[in-house]
């Protein structure tokens, strides 16, 4: 009689927010960056992705996805290629103990849930391939390490692999053809440095008007100033940060994120036709950040934008009332405030015009911090009899 038992397990994974932009990719096909990248883990307290993933004989014969409760497409060479690598090393296993059930010959149905808008510039794809990665790991009981994964969830979403980790991380560029030198690793983790706050303005949820992986390609194809970026920006921006991190010096961090984050649009803008991720709410963030340091006397926040017009701003603990102080005056009445005791501070000496444009343009704001990898949870998507769970 054929085994209908229902295996599973469930991860939460979080989201990562670059301050050495990854942009461009030498293989499109295995997600191989043309440059190496450095980010901030967020806490899960306030974005992640939680995921499900189960198998059994009675799901059918098809591979399932559900996010958000909408049924999403896995014939897709991204989905494939993690399904395709998890099984091969679960498959492994099974061949050297002949006791262990054949998870990967079950058809898997993975169910996820984000907590924060997808594809809005959230780098919800980094969170949703960690998680279907961490997940289906923890279901086929692999012993792979963090940066062994990251090499699978990278084939996924190339910001994916440093979801993998918490606190700061690295994505190493690599060198080799394979991508196997192409993983995520560990700069310091959250308790390093745990006084790194975020908050982020989200000014637009709905889609980009041009994805990223598309974005890249135009760039790589059109744009002069791209090599620049590669071959002589990263590289330094690389020393300095991880330089920066490991010394807990905010402010060569804070100016090379914003130096960072301004090469990258730079070479969008080069691109052509040129895109436009920023607009007049970004661009107002930047100059509320800019007179926000001004008034402070030193660099107390500092701004970086993904492919989208969202701001995030870093600031340590110290200065919440000096950042976020002054952004709570104009956006008080927003979502995202509430259970966070943060005295309002007066905007003067702060863009009057700029302010307005935030007020008009900003929709909510998540107030977060520096945060761990993926969970392990007991609470499961999918009920005990296979079906996915109902909100």
């Amino acid at each position: 009689m054929a085994d209908k038992k229902i295996y599973q397990a469930s991860t939460t994974a979080p989201v990562n927010i670059a301050v050495v932009k990854y942009w461009g990719k030498r293989d499109p096909k295995l997600n191989l960056p043309t440059n190496s990248s450095v980010s901030v883990t967020l806490s899960q307290a306030d974005l992640r992705t939680h995921t499900t993933a189960a198998c059994s004989s009675s799901f059918g014969n098809e591979d399932t996805l559900l996010l958000n409760s909408s049924p999403q497409d896995v014939t897709g060479a991204r989905t494939q290629a993690c399904f395709r690598e998890l099984r091969a090393l679960r498959s492994s296993l099974e061949a050297s103990d002949s006791s262990l059930p054949k998870l990967s010959t079950l058809p898997l149905r993975i169910v996820s849930e984000n907590n924060f808008p997808t594809a809005a510039g959230l780098a919800s794809s980094a969170a949703g391939f960690a998680a279907l990665v961490r997940a289906i790991a923890n279901l086929y009981e692999l012993p792979s390490s963090p940066t062994d994964l990251s090499r699978i969830a990278r084939q996924g979403s190339g910001s994916a692999c440093r979801s993998l980790f918490g606190g700061y991380v690295a994505w190493q560029m690599g060198s080799k053809a394979d991508g196997s030198d192409s993983v995520a690793v560990e700069v310091a983790p959250a308790s390093h440095w745990p006084t790194m706050r975020a908050l982020i303005l989200v000014v637009s949820a709905e889609k980009k008007g041009v994805s990223s992986t598309s974005g890249m390609q135009i760039t790589v194809a059109t744009s002069k100033l791209f090599k620049h970026r590669a071959e002589v920006v990263v590289p330094q921006h690389m020393e300095m940060m991880e330089k920066a991190i490991k010394e807990k010096d905010f402010e060569t961090f804070a100016k090379v994120t914003m130096m960072d984050s301004n090469s990258f649009h730079s070479v969008c803008l080069d691109t052509f036709p040129p895109i436009f991720y920023l607009n007049d709410v970004s661009r107002s963030a930047i100059r509320v950040v800019e007179d926000i340091n001004k008034k402070a006397g030193k660099i107390v926040a500092a701004y970086t934008f993904d492919a989208g017009p969202n701001a995030v701003i870093y600031f340590e603990e110290e200065n919440v009332e000096q950042v976020a102080g002054v952004l709570k005056s104009a956006l008080g009445s927003l979502d995202g405030w509430q259970g966070r005791d943060i005295k309002v501070q007066d905007t003067e000496g702060v863009d009057a015009k700029a302010v307005q444009v935030l007020k008009e343009g900003v929709s909510r704001v998540i107030l977060t911090s520096v945060g761990e990898g993926p969970i392990r949870t007991e609470e499961s998507l999918i009920a005990e009899n296979g079906e996915p769970l109902k909100k």
